[in-house]
């Protein structure tokens, strides 16, 4: 049976207001600012030649599973850990298929030793989406670029019209994604994942069978919104949502 997971995360723009140790300090004239000088978060998204919101930035997380935090200061935007359980606000227990509990079991019972990001490898896209430390995104007309601090990882979104190939891609962490808009929303979905991937530091699993939708929206100038949509029918025998 599908399986439906769906996912709130809240992105803050990180916007250059500190020095650091390796940079000069620039100040960026396209950041909106308030009359104090400070940079306006909460001003209109910017948007591309055509019109589509640019995503275009240094990012940091700051919601929550199902939900959002109050956004935090640029001064203060420390990373936080990646702790997330993609279970966290369920009422009931997710529907696994009992194969695949007892791996998720197995897994938490080890301590998360074996989790990819334990042993710098790739954590994967929902990782990667509650993981605390920035990522770059760098949008064109053709495909957008996500740099992801952690585990230096390399997303390419195809937004230039074409298909996820049919005939079964390599299997890899971030699989093959193709984008398109609706509206001021960018869907992107993804196949050809590698089997064996974890949801979260506690071993929820993910197959080589699932499909990842994910709908990004950048609702102001320092906030970006993400919905993700996980279809996996070979290891759960029922649709979940948190």
């Amino acid at each position: 049976m599908t399986t439906l997971l769906r996912l709130c995360a809240a992105f803050s723009l990180l916007v250059p207001v500190l020095a650091s140790a390796q940079w000069e300090p620039h100040a960026d004239k396209r950041i909106p600012r308030k009359a104090d000088g400070t940079p306006d978060l909460e001003a209109p998204a910017p948007r591309t030649a055509d019109g589509k919101p640019d995503f275009t930035g240094v990012w940091q997380g700051f919601g929550t599973l199902g939900g959002s935090a109050a956004q935090a200061e640029p001064e203060s935007a420390v990373p936080r850990a990646g702790f997330a359980n993609v279970a966290s606000n369920l009422k009931e227990p997710l529907p696994l298929r009992p194969e695949y509990a007892a791996l998720a079991e197995q897994r938490r019972a080890a301590g998360g030793k074996d989790n990819p990001e334990a042993i710098c490898l790739p954590m994967g896209i929902m990782q990667f989406h509650t993981q605390g430390a920035p990522r770059k995104f760098i949008q064109t007309p053709d495909v957008l670029v996500i740099l992801y601090e952690a585990s230096m990882g390399i997303r390419q979104i195809f937004t230039d019209g074409r298909e996820i190939p049919s005939n079964d891609p390599q299997p890899w962490w971030y699989g093959y994604s193709v984008g398109h808009w609706e509206g001021d929303t960018l869907v992107v979905v993804t196949k050809g994942l590698r089997d064996g991937e974890w949801l979260d530091i506690f071993g929820t699993p993910l197959t080589d069978a699932a499909t990842y939708t994910e709908r990004f929206r950048r609702v102001s100038y320092g906030r970006m919104e993400i919905d993700i949509t996980v279809d996996d029918p070979k290891a759960y025998t029922a649709p979940w949502t948190v």
